[in-house]
């Protein structure tokens, strides 16, 4: 169900004895009972399991590799968040789309990247998945409707927007799943997406992963809306909600309403999914026990993660014991460890490469690419 014109709460940022209220979205509502959750197999729900842990293994991995310097650049964790990117996926069709933001690792395992190419490609090596070129912040996969991450704050915004645009131009009933971190919210850019997908009737559902800190600012400090961040969507005449983001049912519920508003009506939502992430904003953030005490840290691994609160729930359905989630978690690890072994046996990229993946036309010889001039039809 949509909530409109409420006053949700969040889970608080301020100490550790408040952080225990209930999150934003939260409610007696049994999620597991929704029509899209109510089906679900063993085998689908121990997949979020295993698609969880992957996530994990390879972030863990990935911040083994650049704290001995094999990995330059940034490197921004998606741990702590994995039930958003594993819950929101799972409900992907084949004229579903996906873009991101930079912190994009999750949700390139989630819909089908492996964790080869995308561990060789933020070593830089020939064999990743944008040839070395792109690193942490840029995993593509068109092939699987995965249109990347983005480096620019809220410049995957308008992006979205557009794939969304042309789904309903060709008259295919899709939708683009376009997420943005809570820092995002306040760039002009955001808003302007928001105002021509209210005004145009476009299929997109923007989803704010509000982990609280926008670099090391505190969502209490950086937003003037004190309720709730898609409480904005109201001055665009939008259907919005908020989401618990640590419940996978809850997730998947809210989520699935959104995208089926979509794909049926061609109507846009905008959702809050609270989460939290255990690192800083990137691992390069030397203030990330600075700007937040490292209790409060230590309390949502305790208390609020998602991977330990849906092996829990998985635990008390008869779905799984702890040996079938341990196999599970050695599987993800040994992917994670053979991925890191292809990274570093394979090849960078040849000098003359650089002059590659610039511009397609001049790849693929196109006139345009041949004469430097573009014509352009109506």
């Amino acid at each position: 169900m949509v909530n409109r014109n409420q006053q949700p709460s969040h889970f608080s940022i301020v100490s550790v004895a408040q952080a225990d209220k209930p999150k934003a979205g939260s409610s007696p509502v049994d999620f597991s009972k929704a029509p899209v959750n109510a089906d679900l197999t063993p085998e689908q729900k121990l997949s979020f399991l295993r698609e969880m842990l992957r996530i994990r293994r390879f972030e863990q991995a990935s911040l083994k590799l650049y704290n001995q310097g094999k990995m330059g650049g940034f490197l921004h964790l998606y741990i702590g968040q994995e039930s958003v990117a594993v819950g929101t996926c799972s409900l992907l069709g084949p004229n579903d789309h996906t873009i991101t933001a930079y912190r994009d690792h999750g949700h390139a395992l989630v819909v089908g990247m492996s964790m080869d190419e995308c561990m060789a490609e933020m070593l830089g090596k020939a064999t990743g998945c944008s040839k070395g070129k792109g690193g942490s912040m840029h995993f593509f996969a068109p092939d699987k409707n995965y249109w990347g991450g983005h480096g620019i704050v809220a410049g995957q915004t308008p992006l979205g927007l557009g794939i969304a645009y042309a789904l309903k131009y060709k008259g295919l009933k899709g939708c683009c799943l376009t997420y943005l971190g809570d820092g995002a919210v306040n760039q002009g850019v955001f808003h302007e997406s928001l105002n021509m997908a209210a005004l145009w009737d476009i299929p997109v559902v923007f989803i704010i992963e509000n982990n609280q800190y926008s670099m090391g600012t505190s969502l209490a400090r950086s937003s003037s809306i004190k309720a709730c961040l898609a409480e904005r969507a109201e001055g665009y005449a939008m259907d919005w909600d908020i989401v618990n983001g640590e419940d996978l049912y809850e997730v998947r519920a809210k989520t699935f309403d959104a995208m089926e508003r979509a794909r049926e009506k061609c109507r846009p939502t905008l959702l809050e999914i609270d989460t939290y992430r255990y690192y800083g904003h990137s691992v390069a953030d030397a203030n990330a026990k600075k700007y937040r005490k490292p209790e409060e840290i230590e309390f949502y691994k305790e208390n609020h993660d998602p991977i330990m609160l849906w092996e829990k729930r998985l635990k008390e359905e008869g779905v799984a014991d702890d040996e079938s989630i341990k196999k599970i978690d050695n599987e993800a690890k040994a992917e994670a460890a053979a991925a890191v072994k292809f990274a570093e046996d394979s090849p960078f990229p040849e000098l003359e490469d650089i002059f590659t993946d610039v511009y397609h036309e001049v790849d693929m010889g196109t006139e345009a690419g041949r004469t430097g001039r573009h014509f352009f039809s109506d």
